[in-house]
């Protein structure tokens, strides 16, 4: 071509002027320019063409040939991915709009994006096409590649068009076809799809994958064996997401087949879609091994199953608790019949379901609602269900077995039918025993008494009638208990029930506290005639017969008795010995009771009785005229007792032998001691009493007079007025004329504050208001007697206020006075009485420590009863738990279980089970729960707390559907206790953040 356009230039332009030779020469070099872009744009060297091309653009004067430059440098910039690409293509479109490499340019750079994988940016170029201006061979190839950008797009509407144009190329038909063919399964159109699929199958390069469209495409039409074949046929040239497809169509098609144990190892091998599996996949796999009878593996898939609202998880659940139930874990068969029984997609299954929920809750308890609840919505609900005579009969049980006497009760007494007049004696009897071991004692009594209206069961009868008794006793109603304990006695079914074996010991005591002493000790020798195994009544009962006797005059058959207390090693054996001593005495054997106080000094160094025995033995020495070893009697006395209720009156003691000797000196420095150190006590006054006559006999009047106006409490002026006030009030007291009483006191303490009987009238008159239920009154008057040194008052008083203090939960107010009375109390039970209530006083005020070191002195009380003892060991447990002592929590709840009723025995429950699901012994930890659920379902508190365990159990045994669905059911069945609603919610949202990684159907 340089040739032809040299030799036209000599031909035509031979005569042009220099200037023209110039252009001529400058257009030759664009042209090699331009032929040099052109050969590196050939060599796919785009970047150096690109240069060149814009060089030879910029110097060009000729419009076609910048029209061709701009075309070459805009598919450079295509071909080098340049971010303005597509402008420089657009520019060349709209400056060089007749340019004939318009529509190429369209149809070079869409193949060109279509060869690199580009395909959105293809269809974009292949859109700008003039199809009218292809030519016949072009069509093809363009037809195939702007189908199959459409294809790769998802347009398949489109797809489809470009794809039929060239169904019959011979270049492109086969793979139209494919494609086409593709789209038809996709769209489940399995018959175009296998027309088109057969037209290619021929070709080996499609024979790999039309295996596995085919398998599924047999699958879905229900050629479950057929789809098994071609299954089988592709899996070794499938890639492995291929094969995870192919072994779930493998696997289902067996499973419809019904061939279990062929479809496991299938569904087994299945990945899931993106890696999660959902509920369907689950339960078929769950299904497989449940009717191959392998029902571990069959819960393990069923219990993925969570948050499952439909058909398949109603299914699922239903199996899931036949499985269970196959396995004998009762718990969590109830849970998943349950969850199957509130689903409506199959009636059918949902009222089995209910059937087998309501049995479970019989037989084992239930935590979610009492179980007579459960049965009665079961009549209810299925009124015709073949199996409603069984259910009745249970319920009627269920009110006894399932211990949730108070919702029982509930139901009870809305349907007072005859044929349940039965349980509801029962029940009402087995409520008034919870509630007299929570101590509501007027509630109970109310419940015996309607458990005695029915009289339907004689046994009952009997032990209805026995505990009202029981009531009475508590209540201080010694003379109806009595009448009460002797017509059970009197039953002829009595003798079958459990509480016969103690009734001669309960009569006993009846007529102990009536001071009918003779008829207790015949019953107490009852008691000890006819039952020698309970060795805590014998042993008391020996004691009780013995203070009868004694009581009676009686001192041998006391003696006997006392001994045998002695001999049985009792934790009363220093009391017995001590009053074996007196005995003596009152038979007139004074130095047998010498040698026996002596000998219990000797024996008992730590009894609460010794102050008692030093005493009793220097009056002996007295009443012997051996007043030496009386004197010295009572020194050792004062000396180990200083602040004793003995002291004061030891001391007097000591004066009066010195006053009967006619030592008079030695006399007047103990009276004097006494009437200093013991004022206004009956002590004192007796002293200053004594100390005149000394006075008066010696002739030294003066003296006592100088003596007694030292003593702020005797007024020798106003005695008489002040002897005559107090009698005209105490008159009154004795003839129990309260109101009298209480202004006649109240009188006298005004006018006499310091007065001569001061400390009594306080006492009494703190004790009328007291009595009178004017207990806010009596509180300066009590504190009045323990402000003054100790006297006979002190213990009771301090025992009143301490008592006024913890009614009106004034605990810092009762401590100290609960304090002294621990450490100044002579009478046993209230030193245990201030212990037990230090010990509760420190826990709510949080003051742990102290806390426990009373619950130890309690528990180390050998006559602490078990209710205190429980109250101990749950005060120590507690603060373990609160200062995070397991270790001392674990030990306390343990020794609680033996000992506790009601609400404490549900919380040491509920902590064995939480130590034990903490040491990771999760089906040990379920049984205990199972247990509260069982016998203490009406403590709902520890109830809801026992299930969040369970779930937490269950999660650790891998059972994920378990633990959610107990879960799902505290939420929405324990919002009375937010703290625990908090607590299961925040477990679940833990489980179900946990399960959303392995399971799509699970919402984290």
């Amino acid at each position: 071509m340089q040739k032809i356009s040299r030799l036209l230039f000599i031909l035509f332009f031979i005569s042009l002027s220099t200037i023209s030779a110039q252009k001529s020469a400058i257009y030759t070099q664009e042209s090699k320019d331009f032929d040099k872009a052109l050969s590196l744009y050939n060599e796919h060297q785009y970047a150096s063409a690109q240069l060149i091309f814009e060089k030879v653009k910029s110097a060009a004067a000729n419009e076609e040939l910048k029209s061709d430059c701009s075309y070459y440098v805009a598919n450079c910039a295509i071909r080098t991915n340049q971010p303005n690409a597509d402008v420089l293509m657009e520019r060349f479109v709209t400056d060089y709009p007749t340019s004939r490499k318009q529509n190429q340019a369209y149809i070079e750079v869409a193949h060109y994006y279509f060869k690199q994988g580009s395909y959105p940016q293809a269809l974009k170029w292949f859109e700008k096409v003039d199809e009218s201006y292809l030519s016949y061979s072009e069509q093809d190839k363009f037809n195939f590649q702007k189908g199959y950008s459409f294809f790769s797009s998802k347009n398949k509407k489109e797809a489809t068009t470009y794809f039929n144009k060239v169904a019959n190329s011979p270049e492109y038909g086969s793979q139209a076809k494919y494609y086409l063919g593709f789209m038809a399964y996709e769209g489940d159109d399995y018959k175009q799809a296998t027309k088109y699929f057969d037209e290619v199958s021929g070709e080996e390069k499609y024979k790999e994958k039309l295996s596995y469209y085919q398998a599924d495409m047999n699958f879905k039409l229900g050629n479950f064996q057929k789809a098994i074949d071609l299954g089988l046929k592709a899996m070794p040239k499938s890639n492995a997401i291929e094969q995870s497809e192919l072994n779930k169509i493998i696997g289902e098609s067996y499973f419809n087949l019904k061939q279990y144990a062929k479809s496991i190892p299938y569904l087994a091998l299945y990945k899931g879609k993106k890696g999660k599996w959902n509920n369907t996949d689950f339960y078929q796999l769950g299904y497989a091994y449940f009717m191959q009878k392998d029902y571990e593996n069959a819960i393990s898939q069923f219990n993925k199953i969570i948050n499952g609202k439909d058909f398949v998880a109603q299914n699922a659940y239903y199996h899931l608790g036949e499985s269970y139930l196959n396995l004998d874990k009762k718990q969590q068969a109830l849970n998943a019949f349950k969850n199957a029984s509130e689903m409506e997609f199959d009636a059918a299954i949902q009222e089995d379901a209910s059937l087998n929920y309501a049995k479970l809750s019989y037989e084992i308890g239930n935590s979610y609602q009492s179980t007579p609840a459960v049965l009665m919505a079961f009549i209810k609900k299925y009124p015709n269900n073949a199996n409603n005579s069984e259910i009745e009969r249970l319920l009627i049980d269920s009110y006894i077995s399932s211990r949730n006497y108070k919702e029982a009760l509930i139901l009870l007494e809305k349907n007072k039918s005859p044929e349940n007049k039965l349980a509801y004696q029962k029940v009402t009897f087995y409520r008034g025993l919870e509630l007299y071991t929570d101590g509501k004692y007027q509630e109970a009594a109310t419940q015996f008494e309607n458990s005695l209206d029915q009289q339907k069961d004689a046994k009952f009868t009997a032990r209805a009638t026995f505990w009202k008794g029981e009531i009475q006793y508590v209540l201080g109603d010694f003379k109806n208990a009595l009448l009460s304990y002797k017509q059970f006695q009197g039953l002829a079914a009595a003798k079958e029930t459990p509480e016969y074996k103690n009734v001669n010991y309960n009569v006993a005591y009846s007529y102990f506290k009536l001071k009918e002493y003779d008829q207790a000790g015949n019953y107490f020798q009852n008691q000890i005639d006819n039952l020698k195994d309970d060795k805590v009544r014998l042993n008391d009962s020996y004691l009780r017969l013995a203070d009868c006797r004694f009581v009676t005059s009686k001192y041998t058959a006391a003696l006997e008795a006392y001994n045998k207390v002695i001999e049985l090693k009792s934790v009363d054996a220093d009391y017995a010995y001590f009053q074996k001593a007196l005995c003596y005495g009152f038979n007139s054997k004074n130095d047998k009771k010498i040698q026996e106080l002596n000998a219990f000094l000797q024996l008992y160094p730590k009894s609460e009785y010794r102050d008692d025995a030093f005493f009793e033995l220097g009056n002996t020495y007295v009443a012997e005229n051996k007043q030496d070893l009386a004197i010295k009697t009572y020194d050792k006395l004062n000396a180990e007792f200083k602040n004793g209720s003995f002291t004061s009156k030891a001391i007097l003691r000591q004066g009066l032998v010195y006053y009967n000797a006619d030592k008079d000196e030695q006399a007047l420095v103990k009276f004097k001691k006494v009437a200093a150190d013991f004022p206004k006590t009956p002590e004192a006054l007796e002293a200053v009493s004594t100390a005149r006559l000394i006075y008066v006999d010696n002739g030294k009047v003066d003296e006592y007079a100088t003596w007694v106006r030292t003593l702020d409490f005797v007024a020798v002026t106003d005695a008489e007025l002040d002897n005559d006030t107090y009698e005209a009030a105490e008159k009154q007291y004795l003839q129990n004329n309260t109101k009298q009483a209480i202004s006649g006191f109240s009188g006298y303490v005004s006018k006499f504050p310091n007065g001569i009987h001061s400390l009594k009238a306080n006492f009494y008159l703190a004790q009328l208001y007291f009595s009178d239920g004017q207990e806010s009154k009596s509180i300066p008057n009590f504190e009045y007697v323990i402000a003054q040194p100790r006297s006979e008052f002190t213990e009771q008083s301090l025992a009143r206020l301490a008592q006024i203090f913890l009614k009106n939960e004034e605990i810092s107010k009762a401590i100290p006075v609960l304090t002294r009375l621990e450490n100044e109390a002579d009478f046993p039970q209230n030193k245990t009485f201030a212990q037990s209530n230090l010990m509760k006083s420190y826990y709510d005020n949080k003051d742990y420590p102290n806390s426990v070191v009373y619950a130890e002195k309690v528990l180390a009380n050998p006559k602490t009863d078990d209710n205190v003892k429980s109250d101990a060991q749950i005060i120590i447990a507690r603060a373990a738990i609160q200062t995070g002592d397991e270790t001392k929590a674990r030990s306390a709840y343990a020794k609680l279980q033996t000992i506790a009723k009601g609400e404490l025995a549900a919380e040491a429950l509920f902590y064995d089970a939480y130590f034990k699901n903490k040491d990771g012994k999760f089906e040990a930890s379920n049984e205990v729960v199972q247990k509260l659920a069982k016998n203490y379902s009406g403590y709902k508190y520890f109830g809801a707390k026992g299930l969040i365990l369970m779930a937490k159990n269950f999660y650790g045994l891998k059972d994920s559907f378990q633990a959610t669905y107990i879960l799902d059911s505290v939420i929405k069945n324990f919002t009375d206790f937010p703290d625990v609603v908090s607590e299961a919610q925040t477990e679940l949202n833990a489980i179900k953040s946990e399960e959303a990684k392995t399971n799509s159907s699970v919402a984290p």
